[in-house]
């Protein structure tokens, strides 16, 4: 409803501006006064204007509010418009309207049309997933859910992509050991396989030991180190050729761990359309058409001289620029452009991310893969690239806005995936491409105290310490989750041994993931976040079970008053409202009303800035409303109906729009605590 009405609002006042002053400003800001008292919104817009039009904020403010009050009759919820300050336009709604508004769902749309594809998780497929990788799961996952729509409002098309980098460097390293440190051959890998399933142990946590041994071998005898490389590249050789031994290995490893990391991911509610793998962008010679591409663009060249002699190389965005500001000479070599073609012939990780790329925004003529349907879910199937596939099959990839979630650290490969669609000429692919990056997940001293690790004395004095799969320091996703939900049904069981042991895990898990969820989005994606068991579980502070708690405690008001959200929510349309929100107590209610509705507005800023931390801070906020509302108001005991009638709904509205805001985290609600 908020959304409504600021929509209605600023779209008159483009009109105004136009026709009073001949001026359209591209963003209008609103704000919200520092007190209701001062009305619902407030408007700077004067003072946006005042240099331009040569005129005091205060004057401009008093003309537009005249144009403004004219036009109340045709702005539905707003009563009036005030000058405040030195030229801030406040804006007052009617309360009881907007109240009954609020109540029968009535929000803004969201979305559009346009194909969204959202690739989150990519973890490469040689180990158990880690506490780091469930960053970027659940990131990915949040951001599809707020580009969805759902039956409250409107959304995007939308695909979930997860790439698995299955010819990689990390994948040959796991080759590696079994090869030269376990003797493996292709079919006692096979074997191995099989027993592993047998004996009920995880080829993903396997794995997870080999490849940090692996790790150890390379350097532990610096007598060895060459050749130990060696057998590296030539191990990365043989996969990213394919039809051998080693490639059978490789893939037998990858999608054994791949399925692993599907079934981690599903405890948490994440899940996937399409599974492209790098496998199939060489077999199918993506990067063969990308190359020609690039050739005729003029965007990729053979370096004749210099340290990257031989290797095709594209130059990075801005060298143009310096070579004219700085006057060098432009024949010369450019040292630092980027290799993509090694002088071995060998395709960089970025060559082959432009390939995949092009496909994604079905810029790569007569180029696609594969499908083949891979794991079923309880709603919908999620595919897989394989050379030859399966007909029919949903279509993928040519998307209109592409949003990959990748940490920091790939910020330069990923500037350069754009800079190469940028001077290839496709200029609204590159302005379409957003790098939904984030920081490393660290754990503070006492979560690795508490995971059984020992640290030095020096490390307990760190705010966070770094985790390192390479060097068997980290923590797998499954095991922080276990830990998670025992630490979680322990207080369950303590708190409602009445209910059954299947339901208390049930209930148990819904915390757990909720706690695990939350602390991930509740930091901006630039902060890099120390976890820890205790702060994620508390019931305290800005917590997912904070959260859920102020929704059981809402729900236990209508049990106990012996009625329903929707009847609560039904019977607030022939309230007379007009006395009982103009008071002091009224007006507290009111800002329980007016925040709830903020939700669509919310989910706006959430897609605009890719940042879904604005949404666990709003969710944490309504459940501090509410609470304040739960201690201040007894609503059981009211005796006046018609107050008692307004409470209910309260607590209804703040309970539904909670409920809505942890859905759109991936949280759901427990039904005790």
């Amino acid at each position: 409803m908020y959304r409504t009405i600021q929509q209605s609002l600023l779209a008159r006042i483009q009109a105004i501006l136009l026709a009073k002053y001949d001026v359209t400003l591209t963003n209008l800001v609103v704000e919200q006064p520092p007190s209701i008292a001062l009305g619902e919104l407030a408007l700077p817009v004067a003072f946006e204007l005042a240099k331009r039009l040569r005129k005091a904020p205060r004057a401009i403010a008093t003309e537009l509010a005249a144009e403004l009050t004219a036009a109340l009759p045709t702005l539905e919820g707003v009563t009036s418009v005030e000058v405040a300050g030195a030229g801030y336009l406040n804006i007052r709604l009617n309360r009881a309207a907007a109240v009954r508004r609020i109540a029968a769902d009535q929000h803004a749309d969201i979305g559009g049309p346009g194909f969204r594809l959202v690739e989150h998780t990519s973890i490469n497929p040689n180990k158990a997933a880690h506490i780091g990788h469930l960053r970027n799961a659940i990131l990915g996952d949040t951001f599809q859910r707020l580009l969805r729509p759902d039956t409250f409002k409107t959304g995007y098309d939308v695909g979930v992509q997860n790439y698995i980098d299955n010819t990689g460097v990390q994948v040959a390293d796991v080759v590696v050991g079994l090869v030269y440190l376990e003797g493996k051959t292709l079919s006692s890998t096979r074997e191995l396989l099989t027993e592993l399933i047998e004996t009920n142990q995880r080829i993903d946590y396997y794995c997870w030991d080999l490849y940090a041994r692996v790790s150890q071998w390379y350097t532990a005898d610096p007598d060895h180190l060459a050749a130990r490389k060696q057998i590296r590249l030539d191990t990365l050789h043989a996969l990213e050729v394919g039809n051998n031994d080693t490639a059978e290995i490789a893939d037998l490893i990858s999608t054994a761990v791949l399925r692993r990391h599907l079934q981690t991911m599903q405890r948490l509610s994440i899940e996937y359309d399409f599974l492209p793998r790098e496998s199939e962008i060489l077999s199918l010679h993506f990067w063969d058409a990308a190359r020609e591409l690039m050739l005729q663009k003029g965007v990729l060249y053979l370096e004749t001289a210099g340290k990257n002699k031989g290797c095709y190389v594209m130059r990075r965005a801005g060298t143009e620029a310096i070579i004219a500001q700085e006057g060098t000479d432009p024949n010369l070599p450019d040292e630092d452009a980027k290799v993509i073609v090694r002088s071995n012939g060998t395709v960089t990780y970025v060559g082959k991310d432009i390939a995949y790329h092009l496909w994604k925004f079905g810029l790569l003529p007569g180029k696609d893969f594969g499908y083949q349907k891979f794991h079923e879910y309880p709603d919908h199937c999620c595919w897989i690239s394989t050379t030859h596939g399966e007909t029919p099959h949903p279509t993928f990839g040519k998307a209109d806005h592409i949003y990959n979630v990748i940490d920091s650290r790939q910020n330069d490969p990923q500037n350069n995936v754009i800079a190469a669609l940028r001077g290839m000429g496709y200029t609204e692919a590159a302005d379409n491409y957003t790098h939904f990056s984030y920081e490393m997940v660290a754990l503070t001293p006492r979560c690795a105290i508490d995971l059984g690790y020992t640290i030095s004395d020096e490390d307990r004095t760190k705010s966070y310490i770094e985790v390192s799969g390479r060097k068997g320091f980290g923590v797998k996703a499954d095991d922080l989750l276990d830990q998670l939900i025992a630490a979680a049904k322990s207080e369950v069981d303590t708190r409602h041994p009445e209910i059954e042991p299947a339901e208390r895990l049930t209930i148990a898990t819904q915390i757990a993931v909720g706690a695990l969820r939350y602390f991930m989005l509740r930091f901006t994606r630039n902060t890099v976040i120390a976890f820890d068991f205790k702060d994620a579980l508390s019931f305290e502070g800005e917590t997912g079970p904070y959260v859920q708690y102020a929704i059981v405690r809402a729900a236990n008001i209508f049990r106990k008053a012996n009625t329903t959200e929707a009847e609560s929510l039904a019977a607030i349309a022939t309230l007379d409202l007009t006395n009982l929100l103009d008071t002091e107590e009224g007006s507290s209610l009111w800002e329980t009303w007016l925040l709830a509705s903020k939700l669509t507005l919310l989910i706006e800023q959430c897609i605009a800035t890719a940042e879904p931390a604005y949404l666990a801070k709003y969710a944490f906020q309504l459940a501090q409303q509410f609470n304040n509302f739960y201690h201040r108001h007894h609503v059981l005991n009211e005796t006046d109906p018609t107050r008692k009638t307004l409470l209910l709904a309260t607590a209804a509205i703040a309970q539904r729009e909670m409920t809505r805001a942890l859905g759109y985290l991936g949280i759901e609600a427990p039904p005790v605590m």
